[in-house]
């Protein structure tokens, strides 16, 4: 791989020890420890971000050519040399920047995270970093970062990038547990020169591209940082972009605490506090940042032409409530196509999505976690003196609320009718009778 602009750092001995005997500390995976404190303009950025509750990710890049998800690379046990080629022939012929963003606009989605770069290392923009991008490797030469921020502005929706950590075809990258059988050329690891590239790549982003709302990290699980001392240098890079954008707000899905600088905790296939999926064991939800859930809408997170594994749109919906009912985010993910398409499937899941957010957006978007715990039943969001109950699982025709607070009316949402309710002990009980056939009922309560 040819580097176009490769600034070579060297750091002495003494700062090697130094960096090595901080990552042995428990707890301790930076270099720098000191606290950080969000500028005002990062603050509005996460409370607009939590306001929004539900965002569209995007796992698009050359991968999509081989039809069978976005660690195609590494699952293959493909040589570097051989898949790299398949850039030469990525030619999306059918991509609209503006039919994406309309598309998802209409769904209810507040924000559209597209992977600008995967762990196989390819750029999808015009980098000054590396030959191995849109516009050097591949007939199509047309900057879909670019096309996609510029179309985001025009409808007003916040675009954010995905940026991996690691890359299995770089021969700088320090080898970690991925990316060890495509061919890579031993003996050239150089972290101080991989991590300037990183920060070349990241000023990039957030200097040629207007406003991005997130920088969303993923990868640094490669070297397990709690078991293998490995310094990512994180806290660079959070303050590289906090410098660059005071109002970008930095993810980072490592599966663990929230380390100093991130501005946002994210739970992957997971909500908050649960662990089905395997990836947040141990990881205690912060009640200091927004938190985000990503799960894919079919199997995989790229695309894969054999994976019609598709939740249904009930399915889609309650697990946007659920996650709102836990004061989380939910950033659901589609894997485009290689002609630049998203697939009808996904297409049709988010018009189902956007109408019934029409309808119920108010109940979800600008709320939080309601006073009454998730359920099996449902769960509850809140904003200013209003309680929104969703019932997504109930057989009963009575429902009690552990409410302490006084109810001054309870309606059904969708058309305002009353609910009867009785102040019982404890809290109150609502009379429902025999619920509709929709993947949510919600009751509206007032507070008094």
């Amino acid at each position: 791989m040819t580097n176009k602009s490769m600034k070579h750092r060297f750091i002495n001995r003494t700062a090697l020890s130094l960096a090595f005997f901080l990552t042995l500390l428990p707890g301790i995976a930076l270099a720098q420890n000191d606290v950080y404190v969000p500028s005002a303009e990062n603050l509005k950025s996460r409370q607009e971000f939590n306001d929004a509750r539900f965002g569209v990710f995007l796992h698009w890049g050359i991968y999509s050519m081989l039809a069978s998800g976005e660690w195609a690379l590494n699952d293959n046990n493909l040589l570097f040399e051989d898949y790299k080629q398949l850039a030469g022939g990525f030619f999306p012929s059918q991509f609209d920047a503006r039919e994406w963003v309309r598309q998802i606009k209409a769904s209810g989605a507040g924000y559209i995270c597209l992977t600008s770069r995967h762990h196989d290392g390819f750029s999808m923009w015009d980098t000054d970093r590396s030959d191995f991008d849109i516009m050097d490797a591949t007939p199509f030469r047309r900057d879909i970062i670019a096309e996609l921020a510029q179309a985001c502005r025009e409808e007003g929706i916040r675009l954010h990038l995905y940026y991996s950590h690691l890359d299995w075809g770089r021969p700088d990258y320090p080898l970690g547990r991925t990316g060890r059988r495509t061919g890579r050329p031993t003996g050239q690891e150089n972290y101080d020169q991989y991590l300037a590239f990183m920060k070349g790549q990241l000023e990039e982003l957030l200097t040629k591209y207007g406003p991005i709302g997130a920088i969303w990290f993923d990868g640094i699980w490669d070297h397990d940082i709690d078991r293998t001392p490995f310094d990512w240098r994180l806290r660079e890079q959070y303050d590289l972009i906090h410098r660059l954008q005071p109002g970008c707000l930095v993810a980072n899905n490592h599966h663990k605490a929230p380390y100093e600088g991130e501005d946002i905790q994210i739970f992957e296939r997971d909500l908050p506090g649960e662990n089905t999926a395997g990836y947040s064991a141990g990881q205690q939800v912060s009640n200091k940042l927004p938190l985000e859930t990503c799960q894919t809408m079919n199997g995989m997170w790229g695309y894969k032409i054999t994976d019609r594994n598709y939740k249904s749109p009930a399915q889609l919906i309650q697990l946007l409530v659920r996650t709102a009912g836990k004061g989380a985010n939910l950033l659901l993910n589609i894997g485009p196509q290689p002609n630049g398409k998203l697939p009808a499937a996904a297409v049709t899941r988010l018009q189902q999505i956007g109408e019934w957010m029409k309808i119920y957006g108010p109940t979800v978007k600008g709320t939080q976690g309601g006073p009454v715990a998730p359920h099996a039943w449902g769960v509850t969001t809140s904003r200013d003196d209003k309680v929104y109950v969703h019932i997504l699982n109930l057989e009963d025709t009575t429902l009690f609320l552990p409410l302490e607070k006084k109810i001054a009316k309870a309606v059904f949402f969708k058309d305002g009718s009353a609910v009867k309710f009785t102040k019982v002990p404890g809290g109150i009980t609502l009379s429902l009778g025999e619920l509709p056939a929709e993947p949510d009922t919600v009751i509206e309560l007032t507070i008094k």
